[in-house]
């Protein structure tokens, strides 16, 4: 993508789903399973403690809170369970993560140095500055609309809505013509306050009942910010997306192969070990097993995340129907991994059944899924690794001009250090992966059967191709 001299000048400067139906609890026989419940993917090591000088975030609550917590949700789970039996791994994992009384992204959130987990835009404000290029270079490539929607599901603190804002206050040149307002995605009123705060000072409102956002605001930079519980919720219109981490979150079902054929994964009460939690394996087929699972499956454990197909359908109906584009950063594969369930706590993997509501339960996006999700609505592009789109975005230039302006020994080695967490094949850079829906135009001509040599070509996809400067 070629983009004029004010690229340079920057460079210089969640539904629940139906549980599966049960037999009553004195009919069935559970086979206990033994899953890794420590391992993650080969890629996933603890992630070490950001520098001093880095980004820091306030994860809410100390080790006696999560303490109390794990009791508390515990308990909750132990009394659904006894009562009605095992639930699905996708059950299990919304209870602990957003259970409204005692789950882990409505009570904590523990996104930072202090949480327990660091993410790219925790790391440095080079990821989201390129992110927000990449959003006006798909702008410019698809013809500079008049309005641009730019919406993030699962916004985390607000860091990388910041650093894009950024980006979009000094291009203001550029897109001063168009109009442009920020629509964020969240269910956790905690992290909407921390949101509100990094992005407006604090200075927002309840909406009217009536309006589909809960809240809104005026970013430090001018541009209208809306708060939404449901993407449905966010009006239509042209609008570029953006998922970083928010897929690997959402609830997944594990199925296993056995010698009956393919068995859903549940979680239950151990009835050796009062209060303590273990995977059984389905007696028989359940529902999900039956619709998730594919005919041509060569694997004999596979996760598959329904919300996240939904929302992909969803994203990729509206791309069709207004235009604009999504872009998905996150941990994740093209259809080949089985186990990657896995917790982390305090910036270490953490038993994924160990005090539920006290850490962060993910597991990889299968981009495979989401592709075939998408219906051909939309073009697909991805899953390329983090290193190669950033490296195609120009991150080894911009880091060249930042070390040039950097006045101190500190600041050198802490942007040496955030980028080689950001590229590092053995940390960040081959781990999480980008992956892009767009309309089908913006790839292949329309009239594309008119082969005359008078149409000019289409611009390349930033990111995805190299990022080319005028």
């Amino acid at each position: 993508m070629v983009l004029p001299l004010a690229r340079r000048a920057l460079l210089a400067g969640r539904r629940r789903l139906p549980r599966p139906a049960a037999a009553p609890r004195g009919e069935r026989r559970l086979c206990p399973l033994s899953l890794p419940r420590f391992a993650g993917p080969p890629c996933s090591p603890p992630l070490p403690t950001a520098p001093a000088a880095a980004r820091l975030c306030s994860g809410a609550g100390g080790e006696a809170a999560a303490a109390g917590g794990a009791g508390a949700m515990l308990r909750h789970l132990a009394r659904k369970l006894r009562a009605s039996g095992p639930v699905t791994v996708a059950e299990y994992m919304r209870e602990a993560l957003t259970n409204p009384g005692q789950g882990y992204y409505t009570r904590r959130g523990g996104v930072g140095e202090s949480g327990d987990f660091i993410t790219s835009p925790e790391i440095s404000q080079v990821f989201g500055e390129l992110i927000g290029i990449w959003y006006i270079s798909e702008w410019m490539a698809m013809g500079k609309p008049s309005t641009f929607q730019l919406v993030e599901l699962g916004p985390g603190r607000g860091t990388l809505t910041e650093d894009i804002l950024r980006v979009f206050k000094q291009l203001a040149s550029v897109l001063s013509k168009c109009d442009v307002s920020v629509h964020l995605v969240e269910v956790s009123p905690k992290l909407s306050e921390i949101q509100a705060v990094m992005l407006t000072g604090g200075k927002v409102q309840p909406s009217p009942e009536d309006e589909s956002a809960y809240m809104k605001g005026i970013s430090k930079t001018g541009i209208p910010i809306f708060w939404y519980r449901d993407i449905q919720d966010v009006p239509p219109g042209y609008s570029f997306y953006l998922a970083h981490e928010f897929f690997d979150a959402l609830p997944i079902h594990k199925f296993q192969r056995t010698e009956k054929g393919w068995r859903e994964v549940l979680v239950d009460i151990d009835p050796e070990v009062p209060d303590q939690l273990r995977f059984v394996l389905s007696p028989s087929r359940t529902p999900a097993t039956q619709n998730f699972i594919q005919p041509e499956e060569t694997r004999d454990h596979v996760e598959v995340c329904p919300e996240a197909g939904v929302i992909v359908q969803r994203l990729a109906s509206r791309i069709e129907k207004d235009g604009g584009a999504a872009l998905v950063a996150d941990y994740g594969h093209d259809g080949t991994k089985t186990d990657t369930f896995r917790g982390f706590r305090n910036h270490k993997l953490h038993d994924v059944l160990s005090a539920p509501g006290t850490a962060d339960l993910t597991a990889d996006v299968d981009f495979s899924y989401l592709r075939k999700m998408a219906q051909g609505k939309t073009a697909t592009l991805g899953p390329i690794k983090q290193r190669e789109f950033l490296k195609n975005m120009g991150i080894d230039l911009r880091l060249q001009v930042l070390l040039q302006n950097s006045g101190d020994t500190a600041t050198r080695e802490q942007l040496l250090h955030s980028y080689d967490m950001l590229m590092n094949p053995e940390k960040m850079g081959d781990c999480f992966n980008f992956f892009a829906l767009l309309p089908h135009h913006r790839l292949v001509h329309p009239d594309k059967k008119d082969k005359s040599e008078s149409k000019s070509p289409l611009p390349p996809v930033a990111g995805f191709n190299e990022l080319l400067l005028k």
